[in-house]
């Protein structure tokens, strides 16, 4: 050992002695891609029965059934005008229009766009996202302006005792 200072410094009297011991493990940039890929892999085989969870739901939703929910008596819409409604859940917006005596269209809506509300203005006879002015199509839920590409899922709608109802959601092949 050399002196420094006057002193001997001993073997672990200073502050950089954990630096470069023997059979110290140092890893490359090789050594990491191959931890980083290895950590990529084992979440990528971890989250495979989520996927699986996701398609089968997914699988299931094209014209699902669910419980008829009244929307509206006959009474309480004239032609021409909208009911906003919750089906098939509390957290599913929906859209009702009476466009003649004895038709009426029903569609959830968010834009397929970027899921902002959609709304019927009854004097221009149209259905608008006010976010990016996107339109649709009444008759069948089609865009025809804008950048939505999809239309709007339809909710099928039955009329019976003098009120409408909603029974199911019929989804769209993107």
């Amino acid at each position: 050992m050399t002196e420094r200072n006057g002193k001997i410094p001993k073997k672990d009297d200073n502050y950089t002695h954990n630096i470069n011991k023997n059979n110290e493990r140092q890893i490359d940039r090789r050594g990491f891609m191959k931890v980083v890929a290895g950590a990529a892999g084992v979440f990528a085989v971890a989250s495979l029965p989520w996927g699986g969870i996701a398609a089968k739901e997914l699988m299931g939703l094209a014209d699902k059934e669910y419980p008829r929910q009244k929307i509206t008596d006959l009474k309480d819409i004239a032609v021409g005008d909208s009911v906003t409604f919750s089906f098939p859940s509390e957290h599913d917006d929906a859209l009702l229009i009476r466009l003649a005596e004895d038709k009426f269209v029903a569609y959830q809506n968010a834009c397929t766009h970027l899921r902002c509300p959609v709304y019927w203005v009854k004097d221009e006879q149209e259905m608008i996202c006010p976010c990016h002015h996107g339109k649709f199509d009444a008759e069948t839920g089609a865009p025809v302006a804008g950048p939505p590409r999809r239309p709007l899922p339809e909710i099928v709608v039955e009329v019976d005792g003098g009120a409408v109802y909603a029974v199911r959601v019929r989804r769209y092949e993107a």
